[in-house]
């Protein structure tokens, strides 16, 4: 059977880009690498991408025939995973506190993983959890 060999990006929906950028580069640590004003901004995770959209400029149609991606998007918030070391947890909790990030869970799962979750700026769910969650050590 063909199957993917991982998730090359995940998509969130941010009303604010400014304001998403701040966060997902200052605190969650982030790298930009790409941003077109007022309609995405991008940043590399692990081995991943992290798409960060303006859902209404993304429910257009695309203007360059040569770049035919098809609309997309979503309202309400939705939800992304980062992954750390067991070892890390405790200082991303540190870490996202000192930031002013209110924690909104922090536990252990039946599994034994720790999972943390919070919230960005535009009320996205987002959770820090080690790997083993999902046995992906």
């Amino acid at each position: 059977m063909l199957r993917p060999d991982g998730i090359l990006e995940t998509a969130l929906y941010v009303a604010d880009l400014d304001a998403a950028e701040r966060f997902y580069g200052e605190v969650i640590g982030l790298e930009r690498i790409a941003r077109v004003e007022g309609r995405h901004v991008f940043f590399a995770c692990g081995k991943g991408v992290l798409l960060l959209f303006n859902p209404e400029r993304t429910a257009e149609p695309p203007s360059n025939p040569a770049m035919p991606v098809p609309t997309h998007g979503v309202t309400g918030p939705g939800h992304a995973c980062f992954k750390a070391a067991p070892e890390a947890m405790d200082a991303w909790r540190g870490h996202l506190e000192t930031a002013g990030v209110a924690i909104e869970a922090d536990f252990r799962w039946p599994n034994g993983a720790r999972s943390i979750y919070f919230r960005d700026p535009d009320g996205n769910s987002l959770e820090i959890a080690e790997p083993k969650l999902w046995g992906l050590e």
